[in-house]
């Protein structure tokens, strides 16, 4: 498994049932910020995506967003509109469809679906931390000529309630957000931290051993090693850009892996502590709560 997908594995992704959004003419709305990471794309027309700390982005149809940040933010056909409650436009309305000065027939509406995006707490940082406050998926890239049919799909399960709809909706939107991500990473604004370490020739690989065997006591030399390096300079390199040190950053991927064990296994908490290298499950129990903020057994209850 790659490293991007193994994270995702540990991040728990959900998305929640997206909205769609139909307008025209003038209109503008705004929206509170929310803990949850924000996902959608333009199906039909044109509109801007505003947030807080960063300027308006222009979208197209075939265009995706990922806003990142827990301020406030808002979609808008003029940046210039002073904005209303969107979530008065939304009340009593979703999940259907919500229109604003438009009808379903309309030609010339813009189309916009978007949904929420949560991650694990215990592991969100690792990303959430380094994420600008609007990753455009721009028509020029990668990720967006593959969003044709994913789009086209997800308009078809927006525009109609059938079986199956709402978890197919759901799906659709974690596949969006994987690909914002990926979009993130091909850019030439690459993000700081474990995103950005993951495009990276040398730290790249450093973290893939990491990931393929986090019971192993690596030392920074041993890794250093491994990607023929000095000791010094891959440990200022990796804390660079991953944001931790080579050791910590094992310590916590070590207790993400184990974390994931107890969840989704029925095992003891002893048995999972052996695994990945604790002699006794009083010395995990201490290391697990330092990383993770609670106890093996309140995590696995949680």
């Amino acid at each position: 498994m790659d490293a991007l997908s193994q994270m995702l594995s540990f991040l728990n992704v959900e998305a929640a049932q997206p909205s769609r959004f139909e307008a025209a003419g003038d209109w503008s709305l705004r929206f509170s910020g929310s803990r949850h990471l924000k996902v959608g794309a333009v199906l039909a027309g044109a509109c801007w995506i505003t947030a807080e700390a960063a300027g308006p982005v222009f979208l197209q149809a075939g265009e995706g967003y990922l806003l990142a940040s827990a301020r406030p933010y808002g979609t808008t056909s003029d940046p210039a509109l002073e904005p209303i409650d969107g979530h008065r436009v939304f009340d009593g309305v979703y999940p259907g469809t919500v229109r604003y000065g438009t009808t379903a027939d309309d030609p010339d509406r813009t189309i916009l679906v978007g949904g929420s995006v949560s991650l694990d707490e215990t592991s969100a940082a690792l990303v959430v931390d380094h994420l600008p406050s609007i990753v455009r998926i721009g028509a020029e890239s990668a990720p967006a000529r593959a969003l044709g049919p994913l789009l086209e799909l997800l308009g078809e399960e927006s525009a109609q309630d059938t079986l199956g709809a709402t978890n197919v909706r759901e799906q659709l939107t974690k596949v969006l957000f994987v690909q914002a991500l990926r979009a993130l990473m091909a850019s030439d604004n690459r993000p700081a931290g474990w995103l950005g370490a993951l495009t990276d020739e040398t730290i790249a690989p450093a973290l893939e051993l990491i990931h393929r065997e986090p019971a192993r006591q690596w030392t920074v030399a041993e890794l250093a090693e491994k990607v023929g390096m000095s000791r010094s300079s891959f440990a200022l390199r990796f804390k660079t850009l991953v944001g931790l040190p080579p050791v910590d950053y094992l310590a916590r991927w070590r207790m993400l892996a184990a974390g994931r064990a107890l969840r989704s296994t029925d095992r003891t908490v002893y048995s999972v502590a052996t695994e990945f290298g604790y002699g006794s499950e009083s010395a995990f129990s201490t290391a697990f709560k330092r990383v993770v903020g609670h106890s093996p057994a309140k995590y696995r209850s949680g």
